[in-house]
Formats: C-alpha cells, sequence, structure tokens
C-alpha cells in the first residue's frame, strides 16, 4: 500500500509536517489523533479534512484516534479567532460530544484491537489537575518565550480585543493533550488545521523534553472555494453532518452548487473515488460542463456516506420535486428546505381544506383572482403539490402534508407553499 503522506498530496490534504522523518515513520503502523472542539452537537461540512484525513490513516492501517475537547471545549481554542469564544457549560458540552461521537461513528471504525479507532475526552485526565498541580507538573516545561511566539497568539495581542490569561494558556492543555495520548496509547502523530501548528508543536516540543522521544505533526490545508470563502459555508450557515440542523436536500444542493473550479478538488478530498476516474470527470466538466456529473457524483457520494441509501434517495426525491416531481411519502421536514426560497404564505386551515383550489391560489397570490385561477386549471397550469387539478377540484384533508402545507404551482416554476395555520 502506497505510503498514506502520498494520498494526502494527491487528495490535497497535505499541508505541512513537523519533520519529513514521519515520511518514513509511517512505513510502519502508528498510532495517531485528531481533536474535535465540541462547540456544537453536530460536526458540519468544515470538519470533512479532518476527518478524511483520519479515514485514510485508517485505510492504511494506522490506529486512529478521535480526541474531542471536553475539557479544553470548556475554554475554547484561540487558534483562527479575532475574539474570545463564549463559554460553554458543562452539560453543554458532554451534549455535544455525544453528537460527536455519532456523527464520527458513520465514518471511522470504532472498536477494539488493532486498526480499530477510538474515541477519547480529554476532560477524563484534565479533570485529575488542581490549578496547582497542573502548574507544577505540566505548566513549569512550557517557556513564555516560545509561547508568546505562537502565530495565533501574535494575532490576538495585537488586536484590540487581546487574548486573555485562560485563552493564552490553552496551548498548555493541548500540548499535554498529546503527551497523555503518547504515555498511554503510544500516539506519536498528532493532525489538525493548519491554524494548529502552533498547538501541535507545542505537544511534540514537550514530548520531546518530557520523554525524550520524537512525535510529529501534520497540518491539514484550508479549503476554500474559488472566491477564497471557508469551505463548509452557505450563506453564512454551516452545513451540519445532523439532518435536523441541515437536511439531506440541503446538504445535497450544498455540494451539487460546487463551482467548476471547485469541484475536481472536493471529489480528491472529500471522496474515495479513484483518482484515474475522477480524472474522467475532470473531461467531462471541460467537454461539457451543463450536464454537471462531476457536481452530481460528489453530491450522491458524499451524501450517501453521510446519510445512508436512504438519506440520498430522500435527497434525490426533493431535488425531484422542485422540477415537478411527485411530493408522494415526503414529509412537511422534506419539503420545507426544498422550497425555502419559494414564496410563502400563511392561510387559516378552515380557509383551505375543502375549498376550491383556484380559491386558494387567489388567496395565496399565486394567481392574482380565482378567475385567473380557473383560466389557468383549465388550461393545464395550475398544480396542488405537483399534481395537475381541473377547475372545480378542490383541497381534501389527504392533499395536506403533515396538517401543516400544501404546495401550489403555476406553470412550470412558479411556486407557492402555503402553510395552514388554525
Amino acid at each position: 500500500m502506497a505510503n498514506v503522506i502520498d494520498t494526502l498530496k494527491a487528495r490535497g490534504l497535505f499541508d505541512n509536517w513537523t519533520s519529513p522523518d514521519l515520511y518514513k515513520a509511517l512505513d510502519r503502523p502508528m498510532t495517531l489523533y485528531g481533536g474535535f472542539d465540541p462547540s456544537a452537537d453536530s460536526l458540519q461540512a468544515g470538519n470533512f479534512v479532518a476527518i478524511m484525513t483520519l479515514c485514510h490513516y485508517q485505510r492504511a492501517g494506522h490506529d486512529v484516534i478521535a480526541l474531542v475537547g471536553g475539557a479544553t471545549g470548556l475554554i475554547g481554542d484561540p487558534s483562527g479567532k479575532s475574539a474570545e469564544r463564549t463559554m460553554l457549560s458543562e452539560e453543554q458540552v458532554a451534549r455535544n460530544i455525544a453528537g460527536i461521537q455519532e456523527n464520527l461513528s458513520r465514518f471511522l471504525d470504532f472498536g477494539e484491537g488493532r486498526g480499530q479507532a477510538r474515541l477519547v475526552n480529554n476532560y477524563d485526565w484534565h479533570r485529575q489537575f488542581t490549578f496547582i498541580s497542573f502548574l507544577r507538573d505540566v505548566g513549569r516545561h512550557f517557556r513564555m518565550g516560545t509561547m508568546l511566539g505562537k502565530e495565533s497568539v501574535r494575532q490576538r495581542l495585537a488586536s484590540e480585543s487581546g487574548m486573555s490569561f485562560t485563552e493564552f494558556c490553552y496551548q498548555t492543555l493541548q500540548g499535554y493533550d498529546f503527551l497523555h495520548l503518547y504515555d498511554a496509547y503510544g500516539c506519536r502523530l498528532q493532525i489538525g488545521g493548519s491554524d494548529q501548528w502552533g498547538n501541535i508543536t507545542a505537544g511534540t516540543d514537550l514530548i520531546h523534553r518530557q520523554r525524550d522521544a520524537e512525535a510529529y505533526g501534520q497540518t491539514l490545508p484550508l479549503i476554500t472555494d474559488s472566491q477564497g470563502r471557508k469551505f463548509g459555508k452557505s450563506e453564512g450557515n454551516a452545513m451540519y453532518l445532523d439532518r435536523n440542523k441541515t437536511s439531506c436536500y440541503a446538504f445535497y444542493q450544498f455540494f451539487l452548487r460546487s463551482e467548476d473550479a471547485d469541484v475536481i478538488r472536493y471529489l480528491k478530498a472529500f471522496t474515495f473515488m479513484p483518482l484515474d476516474e475522477i480524472a474522467q470527470l475532470e473531461e467531462q466538466v471541460k467537454a461539457a460542463p451543463e450536464k454537471r456529473e462531476a457536481q452530481k457524483a460528489l453530491a450522491e457520494d458524499v451524501v450517501r456516506r453521510v446519510h445512508g441509501e436512504e438519506g440520498l434517495r430522500q435527497a434525490l426525491q426533493a431535488t425531484e420535486a422542485l422540477f415537478g416531481g411527485t411530493l408522494a411519502g415526503m414529509t412537511a421536514a422534506d419539503l420545507l428546505p426544498v422550497f425555502a426560497d419559494a414564496p410563502s404564505c400563511e392561510l387559516p386551515a378552515a380557509e383551505v381544506v375543502g375549498a376550491p383550489v383556484t380559491k386558494v391560489a387567489a388567496a395565496s397570490g399565486l394567481c392574482k383572482s380565482a378567475g385567473e385561477a380557473r383560466r389557468l386549471a383549465d388550461g393545464g397550469g395550475l398544480y396542488l403539490n405537483n399534481e395537475r387539478v381541473a377547475p372545480a377540484d378542490v383541497v381534501s384533508e389527504g392533499q395536506v402534508v403533515d396538517g401543516q402545507l400544501v404546495v401550489l404551482r403555476a406553470g412550470r416554476k412558479n411556486y407557492r407553499l402555503v402553510r395552514l395555520v388554525k
């Protein structure tokens, strides 16, 4: 099997390393870890770089540890931040960790024995320290000059908001995490985003001084789109792996909307698709960009791995619904994100159920009048839940999705979402 570093470089998942000796060291199985900040109860698309990197290491036969920051999450990592984070309660952090563990189980093989991933919570060891014992046993091994020289620290100290003592100490906690995992599991490699360089080297330096051993760090690139925007955001909204936060449809659409200039990089980074197949898709992007074959392959692959075959089916059905496909079997939760950008209104349930569709179309504003709606229906251009209606048809109770809404359409693309209220 190829060295995992070669794989990561070929797929755009490699930024830097603390020593090129790592390449040779990876000829043998190595234990490594990557950390996840429990600032929310679900990971998001922006975490894919770290997740996929851990997956590639596990596939190459290395032992993977996923660390959730139950302790460090109570403080907040200052790396890449212009202001101090909002403090979370212990209860919030515990809920978030449970959600992250579920997310990661979709990608990594957790279990006992060689080759199985392990999930750890750094609160389990940090809670054993008192402030004085941490300063005596750990803090004395960190030098102020080195800590002040970290890029994340220098940027914050130069900013208007400055940096609190709490945030300044964050690197000592993450550095000790690496030392603890080295002692407990023989962990010799930490991966993290490029903004984690200072925290990672704090750990490698601590292991070198305390154990006279070499440990390594590998950073991951910041993935942006062709406009320089951070990957994983959609108009300011995070794309969460929890379908209750981001629907399967919205997740699918996020990847389907990838620009031609970005889609091949995303296929390499966020799928396990063979590089020769990706090369073929790249040729299709050049030859027939309007078909969006690469975008479809990307969206289907990612949604299938995140939400399974059923999630992909729902996403494809919802996508079809937007273009006139059947709404049969879809719930209100399925439909709301599909028609989130369509005009909507609220009407009393008593004025919808049992009323002529033409009257509802006029009341909703889809048509200017009931007469216009009747003429539209007479010509075959009025639809209820994507089913063509006749001028005399009425809205039945069974056509109201989850007792909450109906979807009207005039012509091919003019939609109106009607929410029923009491």
